[in-house]
């Protein structure tokens, strides 16, 4: 239909109906990917037929997922667990293979990190420098980071290499998570997240390898409240108070593991405390780490001569200190004593820094009171235990942060 120069252009009904044709919402604008269709895993698209099926929304799975999938703990069913899989969509990121051992009697956690494959490239060269982190979940990163060398300029890394956790408890396999993430060094800049992968220790058994070969997940940052869908700020909210719940008001003010040793001398008529190491303490230090050092009193100390202390050891959180400390007492006598062991960071020209903290005694609760018990009841043997370090300090302390 034409018309003059400035005539006003007219279209009848019947065309203005053949134009606009919208019956309905308006349709949300589909993705590129959403145009090449897929084989679906129907009798239509299996085997020789040539049968597609349409990929479903992106959004889909993340507002239908439960909420331990964001968490990552996709755990199934007992007798069901999946720690292998291979599809188009999930090896974007790269494949990690590991294994997995927890060694109930030393009370540690072996991971032995072996190879990636198919990682994401993120240098411009095509490649990148992969290395590998470990952190155990609920934990401060920087007290139980553990860390693989880099391997330079591959897509398909061999590490090959063992990290081990001590001072690991039942309690820890029950409820805690252990995550792998898979980074990219930068020189020059900030490094790079690549993917990640997070395996609840609960699906360990003691003394037996568990071998896992799975793809690597994207991390999923949760938006602010305010541009969040309700549902996911009502997941959001319950994640939290899940994490709050299993962590619980001890587990929150966790500073790391120290293992002691006690035995009481029958011959030498004292008590022997063995400290022997640290795990995973707290970082007190602007360079991430901390100058612990562990102090031990027998309360009540009316004399105040039973202050014992171990050596620095420089910018470690996992100090080794292998001393011990004597004791002279009567064996009933100890049942009305309380053994303080508390960690300090050391610093120069100031007050040092409290790191944490136990108590062993007849008041003391759970392992440190069975521990105290065993020893008393079982003298001349030299009984090994993990202990938490909780932030609590003792009263009597906090007056001798200094000494």
């Amino acid at each position: 239909m034409r018309g003059r120069r400035g005539d006003r252009m007219t279209i009848n009904i019947q065309e203005h109906m053949a134009i606009n044709v919208c019956p309905g919402p308006i349709r949300p604008i589909r993705q590129i990917s959403d145009y090449f269709p897929r084989r679906g895993p129907g009798p239509e698209g299996g085997g020789g037929g040539g049968g597609f099926a349409e990929a479903p929304p992106r959004l889909a799975p993340l507002a239908l997922a439960p909420p331990a999938a964001l968490l990552g703990a996709t755990t199934p069913e007992d007798g069901a667990e999946v720690d292998s899989y291979d599809s188009d969509d999930a090896t974007t990121l790269g494949t990690l293979e590991f294994d997995l051992l927890y060694d109930q009697a030393a009370c540690t956690l072996h991971c032995s990190i072996l190879r990636a494959k198919g990682l994401k490239p993120m240098d411009f060269n095509g490649l990148a420098d992969p290395y590998v982190k470990v952190h155990l979940l609920p934990g401060a990163c920087k007290a139980n980071k553990l860390k693989t060398k880099t391997q330079r300029n591959t897509l398909n890394p061999v590490w090959n290499e063992d990290l081990t956790y001590s001072g690991i408890t039942d309690e820890d396999i029950s409820h805690k998570v252990l995550r792998i993430s898979v980074c990219d060094e930068d020189k020059l800049s900030h490094n790079e997240f690549i993917g990640e992968i997070r395996v609840p220790l609960r699906r360990l058994k003691p003394s037996q390898k568990k071998h896992f070969n799975i793809c690597l997940e994207r991390q999923v940052p949760l938006a602010s409240p305010s541009s969040m869908s309700a549902a996911l700020r009502g997941i959001s909210c319950y994640l939290k108070e899940l994490e709050q719940a299993e962590q619980g008001p001890g587990l929150l003010e966790e500073r790391g593991r120290i293992l002691l040793s006690l035995s009481y001398s029958s011959p030498r008529r004292g008590l022997l405390v063995g400290i022997l190491r640290c795990a995973h303490l707290a970082a007190m230090d602007v360079n991430g780490y901390s100058d612990p050092y562990v102090k031990t009193y027998l309360r009540p100390d009316v004399d105040k001569k039973s202050k014992h202390k171990t050596g620095v050891k420089k910018k470690t959180l996992n100090p080794e200190f292998n001393e011990e400390f004597f004791y002279e007492m009567e064996l009933s006598a100890l049942a009305t004593k309380t053994l303080e062991v508390t960690v300090w960071d050391y610093d120069i020209g100031k007050s040092n820094d409290f790191i944490g903290g136990v108590s062993l005694g007849a008041g003391a609760r759970g392992e440190a009171r069975k521990h105290w018990n065993d020893c008393l009841q079982q003298p001349d043997t030299a009984l090994e235990r993990w202990h938490t370090l909780t932030s609590e300090l003792p009263p009597a302390a906090g007056a001798l942060s200094s000494a």
